[in-house]
């Protein structure tokens, strides 16, 4: 897929890619630091209460698991886990 980018005329392309790697790198880097950080709070979870995080998912969403605080957090952590998994990868499949 081709995306287009508009520049403004005072700067150079050559300018404008390094700036655009620039922040995707640093993008990349953040992703991998919150997947990473959602990945142990879940594993944490995984071991406390010996289940995966997708059965956990599905037994919460079918609502077959009390309200304990516990499982809202789980259930956060995955939301985020899933989050930052997503657009890691998104990022890792730009090319400049």
């Amino acid at each position: 897929m081709a995306l287009s980018v508009n520049v403004n005329n005072k700067f150079s392309l050559q300018e404008v890619s390094n700036v655009i790697r620039s922040a995707l790198t640093m993008d990349e880097q953040i992703s991998k630091h919150k997947k990473a950080k959602y990945a142990k709070i879940c594993k944490n979870f995984e071991d406390k209460f010996e289940m995966s995080s997708d059965v956990f998912m599905e037994k919460f969403e079918m609502g077959e698991l009390d309200d304990r605080d516990d499982f809202f957090d789980w259930f956060a952590a995955k939301k985020g886990f899933d989050k930052w998994s997503k657009k890691l990868d998104i990022l890792s499949g730009i090319s400049l």
